[in-house]
């Protein structure tokens, strides 16, 4: 494998495109367009090309399936956090806490982070995270319960958080 690699697995909600730094997710976007439009703008930040490695996470890929199939509810994948720091990150991590098939509010993950005023940088944290599915930004909603836009695909988080209600049932 080469040190910055990506590949695209497809999923029920759309391709996943995987790109690892070493042995380290550095992104996971469910594609909703090009691929390469994503991986220009993800070589953008990492400062070099990622290349094409069909053999590039193989356990990651499995851990997919089994979370799609219903019988997996946690990742185990180490995460090139890059340049995801600060408020982004503590929010981030808060939303990691989110127990599958529950939701937490943004205002709920703002605490949870340490800043309890802070629900509208939980919600831009949650819209620019490289980690999609890994960190469950699908499980924060608004305060009223409403699921929100989802990166303007809310089909999506609304397949995703089915999928965990209908798992735990």
């Amino acid at each position: 494998m080469t040190d910055v690699a990506f590949t695209i697995h497809p999923t029920p909600v759309g391709d996943a495109l995987l790109v690892f730094v070493a042995d380290r997710l550095a992104a996971l976007e469910i594609l909703d367009g090009p691929a390469e439009a994503a991986l220009e703008r993800i070589a953008l930040g990492l400062r070099v090309a990622p290349l094409h490695d069909d053999a590039v996470g193989a356990d990651l890929i499995t851990q997919l399936d089994e979370y799609f199939d219903g019988s997996r509810r946690e990742f185990e994948v180490e995460l090139d956090w890059g340049d995801v720091a600060g408020f982004t990150r503590e929010a981030l991590e808060a939303v990691r806490t989110i127990p599958y098939g529950e939701t937490a509010s943004y205002g709920e993950v703002a605490v949870l982070a340490g800043r309890p005023r802070a629900h509208r940088a939980v919600g831009t944290a949650c819209a620019r995270t490289p980690f999609s599915l890994i960190v469950p930004a699908h499980r924060v909603v608004r305060a009223d319960g409403s699921i929100g836009e989802y990166g303007g695909h809310p089909e999506v988080k609304r397949a995703l958080l089915d999928l965990e209600r209908a798992a735990s049932e």
